[in-house]
């Protein structure tokens, strides 16, 4: 893909150069396509939501909205081959609220895949979260700016901007990741239930290297997803695609453990550092102000 000098890739679920009366209809009625929990799109704001699903990071996309990995719900046929056998009868149910045991919320699970019989008793579930990139920088602006004009605007350079929006993995990882898996993870992991995290490629690249297990052994599934471009014939524009890409099978305390350790760096380092900063407060004495004598 040639270089793209602004940052939205898909802004109600459809690229921001689709000007078909189908990509018109989306934006104008603000309509969210990937099962949102009532048709129209409700990021950031209910009354003018933020309607990007996914942004450009050096060319590629990357998605920032939970609600863009609903495609289909492709997530939740790949959650369910991780924790029920094959032929199992399960449905999905969203934001179940969680409580540990004071009775106290630990935070609503995205996805809960519940098995059941013939009689619909629950049998078995397990706990499908999606984690979705954190934006830094302004997306709004690019945002609003494109909407006044989607079809003049959808070639628009925004490369000169002030606080261009970037994906910040290391916010959601410490600030969205690793909460999940501390609390609702912990709560899930006790009771011996399986976890599926649902996920960008470009996202899990950045984690630590994890060490994988068998399937069979597995307590947490990372289902590791990517945007693929299909295109159609003649003139007409493409769409994204919900893809997944890969899978991760780990155990959940080393998965943790892994993602919760920072690398140290060289302690040589920060001595240096340490020297530096006293060097400097030897080197300049502190301003100390001779009160004359009143009396």
């Amino acid at each position: 893909m040639t270089d793209i000098k602004q940052p939205l890739a898909e802004v109600f679920g459809h690229l921001i150069t689709d000007q078909t009366d189908a990509a018109k209809r989306y934006q104008s009625h603000r309509l969210c396509p990937f099962n949102n929990k009532v048709p129209n799109c409700t990021k950031d704001k209910a009354k003018n939501p933020l309607g990007v699903c996914s942004i450009y990071h050096e060319s590629e996309p990357v998605i920032t909205c939970p609600i863009r990995f609903r495609q289909d719900w492709i997530i939740a046929d790949d959650a369910a081959a991780f924790f029920f056998e094959e032929g199992t009868r399960w449905s999905s149910l969203t934001e179940v609220r969680l409580n540990d045991a004071n009775g106290k919320s630990a935070g609503n699970i995205d996805v809960v895949l519940v098995a059941y019989d013939d009689g619909g008793k629950v049998l078995d579930f397990g706990a499908l979260e999606i984690q979705a990139v954190y934006i830094s920088g302004n997306v709004r602006e690019p945002f609003e700016y494109y909407m006044g004009d989607p079809e003049s605007r959808a070639t628009m350079d925004w490369s000169r901007e002030p606080n261009y929006p970037r994906p910040d993995y290391l916010s959601s990882s410490r600030k969205r990741l690793v909460p999940q898996l501390v609390y609702k993870g912990g709560i899930l992991h006790a009771w011996g239930k399986k976890i599926a995290v649902a996920l960008n490629k470009s996202f899990f690249a950045t984690l630590p290297t994890l060490k994988q297990v068998p399937k069979r052994d597995a307590d947490i599934a990372w289902l590791i997803y990517d945007l693929e471009l299909r295109t159609k014939a003649g003139n007409a524009p493409g769409r994204y695609h919900l893809t997944k890409v890969d899978e991760v099978f780990t155990e959940f305390e080393p998965a943790l453990l892994s993602i919760t350790t920072p690398l140290p760096g060289r302690v040589e380092d920060f001595i240096k550092l340490l020297q530096e900063k006293l060097d400097e407060q030897l080197e300049t004495p502190p301003t100390n102000q001779t009160i004359e004598r009143l009396f």
